[in-house]
């Protein structure tokens, strides 16, 4: 190794270390700045203006990619009768159960009946046992759209109220109406108070409660800091190899030299 620490080849090896020194610290700010583009898109759909439902999706529509956090309201009437339980969502650290009533979304003076529903998050309660009793009668709710879960989560008890997960393929089998593919986490319902979390034995289900950003947003600034990292790698790569080959050629003598020892002479 000691050929290699002679002064004529530090610049060369300041060059590699300042190269791949570069390309990290590179890869390092665009993919902070990947990680703040989602989270500035995840605070502006949980802000942005709400959005009339039937603006976003329709009952028979599945649940539009671009819609996840979209503020969106809704009216229509309670189905307290349906009102299913989520086991094991953690609010500030404690786990308990989501209370979830569907809403018959429809207009004044049409029929409620046979009008599609939306489940609807009331809020958060440590234990079923906890949950005050749904609301009944007329409703307008404005909320945070999601979809529905599917984490191939099996229900140990089908016969119950309360769900592993709020699965809208688990949920209609409570409810005696056509469900929208999503659901709504609510944040202020009238009549009824201004907020969810104002009611009796439930607290708010927020924002923070909602899925974090594809991580194909961005996406543009992760492949940049890939791109640094891979010249990072590749200037590492070409120093190493440098190296090897001049240690390869400080071990092998010229030919001169291989002509006095063995006597040979070479050629003119």
């Amino acid at each position: 190794m000691r050929p290699l620490l002679a002064p004529r080849l530090w610049g060369l090896h300041a060059l590699a270390v300042l190269a791949t020194v570069a390309a990290v610290l590179l890869g390092v700010w665009q993919y902070g700045a990947w990680n703040t583009h989602r989270e500035d898109q995840a605070a502006a759909r949980a802000t942005a203006p709400a959005k009339p439902l039937a603006d976003v999706m329709s009952a028979d529509d599945p649940f539009p990619g671009n819609a996840v956090g979209q503020p969106v309201t809704l009216r229509g009437r309670w189905l307290p009768r349906s009102t299913v339980f989520v086991a094991d969502r953690v609010l500030r650290g404690r786990r308990g159960v989501w209370a979830v009533t569907p809403v018959a979304v429809c207009g004044a003076g049409s029929s409620c009946a046979d009008a599609p529903a939306m489940l609807v998050v009331r809020g958060w309660a440590p234990r079923v046992a906890d949950v005050p009793a749904a609301p009944t009668g007329a409703v307008a709710v404005t909320g945070w759209l999601q979809p529905g879960e599917g984490s191939a989560v099996t229900d140990p008890d089908p016969t119950d109220d309360v769900l592993p997960q709020l699965r809208v393929a688990d949920a209609i089998q409570h409810v005696d109406q056509d469900l929208y593919g999503g659901y709504v986490i609510a944040k202020s319902v009238s009549p009824g108070g201004s907020t969810i979390g104002g009611a009796a034995g439930l607290s708010a289900v927020t924002p923070a409660s909602l899925p974090k950003a594809s991580t194909f947003t961005g996406l543009r600034n992760l492949l940049y800091a890939l791109e640094w990292w891979v010249f990072g790698g590749f200037a590492v790569f070409l120093w190493w190899r440098w190296c090897r080959d001049e240690l390869e050629r400080q071990r092998t003598p010229p030919p001169d030299e291989v002509s006095r020892v063995t006597g040979v002479a070479s050629s003119p």
